[in-house]
């Protein structure tokens, strides 16, 4: 099953979160199929990073969390929030 993960950054962390930033990048990438899709949410500007959407193939919703709590950025403690819900990927959903 597909859980999206919607993480909302604490205020003032964007420096925290670019220090962060390689190893979440290859944390993920290290997630290998389990990773659906991932990318950072912004300011209006569209480069100021303030949260993260992130969709992971679990078996249930805690080893969804355990996925996501094992991200630099949520053991760094950049989140100030974060929402893992069940997710059906219905439209534009790539071919394998």
């Amino acid at each position: 099953m597909l859980y999206a993960a919607i993480c909302t950054d604490k205020p003032g962390s964007l420096e925290k979160r670019k220090a962060n930033r390689p190893e979440h990048l290859a944390y993920l990438k290290g997630l290998g199929d389990a990773l659906v899709l991932a990318g950072p949410f912004t300011e209006e500007d569209g480069t100021s990073m303030n949260g993260s959407l992130i969709v992971v193939e679990a078996a249930s919703l805690e080893d969804a969390r355990k996925l996501i709590t094992g991200d630099p950025f949520a053991k760094a403690g950049i989140f100030a929030s974060v929402e893992i819900r069940p997710w059906l990927w219905s439209i534009n959903k790539p071919s394998k």
